[in-house]
């Protein structure tokens, strides 16, 4: 006979150690439950969430299975969260389609499902699928103000459109407006105010933007502290102080080639010339580095110094075994995750021959872009020129280092030069990462696949140069960021 309090008490305590962050406990406490009951959905539901907080996303997805198969109710959310570990984790695009559909097919009206399908709508290309969803959107909830403002971005490219500035001035006067929804459109209306040459009313929106991004950032966000930022930065070049070799062996899986630098500094056209090799596959941005961080070398960077050779192997084992998993067919694939610039060392630790292309532009131009772009709150330094300006000062420092002591396995490859003179950048690129010549690395415009970085509308275009110098709109107001990047802003 099954006891009701009994299932409510193990349950009760399961959902206790999720809400205190004990989240592996949080996991045995659930399938203990399920090992006895096992006709709880929403227990395999939330074992499924917890599984995917953990980067199990083969465990998350059979708990979601299990979830469907005992009928849980709005069977549409588990769709979703299915759709979003093949988009965003498993580079499965068509798989999360193929969730997003089902889900839509029990519920034509549910709004996540739709907005999701939009985005990867985006992911791999379709234009005209993805404004045909948003406007779906929009009729279901006129106050979906993300979805506007998603929409509005893929509005800018063809100019000025007056009446939709005005819908998205309308929306930021909206009383029903939260300030995360100000912070979206604002950067959407930065953007068409941007192409059509109102650079003045461009850079105020985003001003205006950035700071409603701040505002809404979640509790407990701390402000950008440069100082504090510089120190972390001192302590990882005195715990990777010296070349160390480690012995790993990456033939009997794919060799990744890494790409990292600032934000906006050409990392996603970097990749995409590479990946336009047949020998290659794009792995995209990557969670893989930062999962074993956080779980195997924690506190970073003071743990890496206690790694053994045996650990090092054992890390460098996890990351391939993961990579295989998501490429079991690419004979290179890239990891193109920016801040890896901070993991370097241990990059070098764990793959010695690794090849690391680092991408670099006009600070004026990255600090710019950087600002015009509605990043991740926990960015703290992109919500101000100032402190973009000091975090770029931060990470020449680092990279300075790492280049002392790597410079051979780093490529330098610059986004102005690239534009200027493809042909010879991708052959230098190319030849670096160990590849033959292959056309196709410039026909980045050609190349299917998803991508999911600020770029994804770019770099499915022809190359082209009017990215370079852009900030020579904006100059009037850049007074504070020359200020602050000092001598290494360009004359």
């Amino acid at each position: 006979m099954v006891d009701p309090q009994e299932i409510e008490q193990l349950v009760n305590t399961a959902m206790q150690l999720d809400r205190a962050g004990q989240v592996d406990d949080a996991i045995v406490a659930y399938e203990t439950v399920l090992r006895q009951f096992p006709n709880l959905p929403d227990c395999w539901y939330n074992l499924g969430v917890l599984q995917r907080r953990r980067y199990r996303f083969s465990a998350a997805l059979a708990a979601y299975d299990q979830a469907l198969a005992f009928a849980i109710r709005a069977p549409e959310e588990v769709h979703l969260n299915r759709a979003v570990i093949y988009a965003d984790f498993l580079q499965r695009p068509l798989d999360a389609e193929q969730e997003l559909q089902t889900a839509l097919r029990k519920n034509p009206t549910y709004v996540p499902a739709l907005f999701n399908l939009a985005n990867l709508a985006e992911d791999l290309g379709r234009r005209d699928q993805a404004v045909e969803l948003y406007q779906r959107v929009l009729a279901l909830d006129p106050l979906a103000y993300e979805a506007l403002a998603r929409y509005a971005q893929l509005q800018s490219a063809n100019g000025h459109q007056q009446a939709l500035v005005g819908r998205l001035q309308a929306a930021l006067g909206n009383p029903a407006a939260t300030v995360a929804d100000r912070a979206s459109l604002g950067f959407a209306l930065g953007k068409l105010l941007d192409a059509s040459g109102e650079y003045d009313a461009a850079f105020a929106a985003y001003r205006s933007a950035n700071l409603d991004s701040r505002t809404s950032a979640p509790p407990g966000t701390p402000p950008y502290n440069a100082a504090a930022e510089a120190a972390y930065f001192e302590r990882i070049v005195a715990t990777f102080d010296r070349d160390d070799k480690a012995t790993v062996n990456l033939a009997r899986s794919a060799r990744p080639i890494f790409i990292c630098g600032m934000f906006r500094s050409g990392s996603t056209l970097a990749e995409r010339v590479i990946a336009g090799h047949p020998l290659v596959r794009a792995g995209g941005e990557l969670p893989l580095l930062p999962g074993l961080v956080s779980a195997d070398v924690s506190p970073y960077p003071e743990a890496a110094r206690d790694l053994t050779g045996a650990m090092l192997a054992s890390l460098a084992k996890k990351y391939l075994d993961q990579l295989a998993q998501l490429f079991p067919d690419g004979n290179h694939v890239t990891d193109k995750r920016p801040d890896n610039f901070l993991r370097i060392g241990l990059i070098k630790k764990l793959f010695p021959q690794a090849k690391i292309v680092h991408t670099v532009r006009n600070p004026l131009d990255v600090c710019l872009s950087i600002y015009f772009l509605h990043l991740d709150q926990s960015m703290n330094y992109a919500f101000e020129l100032a402190d973009i300006a000091q975090h770029y000062r931060n990470y020449q420092r680092l990279m300075a280092h790492w280049q002392a002591l790597y410079g051979a396995d780093i490529l330098q490859l610059d986004y102005d030069a690239f534009v200027s003179d493809p042909r010879a950048s991708a052959v230098r690129l190319l030849k670096f990462c160990g590849l033959s010549w292959d056309e196709r690395c410039l026909a980045i415009d050609r190349q299917g696949g998803a991508v999911k970085t600020a770029s994804v509308w770019q770099v499915r275009e022809p190359l082209y140069q009017h990215s370079s110098g852009r900030w020579r709109h904006y100059e009037r107001h850049l007074g504070v960021l020359r200020a602050a990047l000092g001598d290494l802003a360009p004359a």
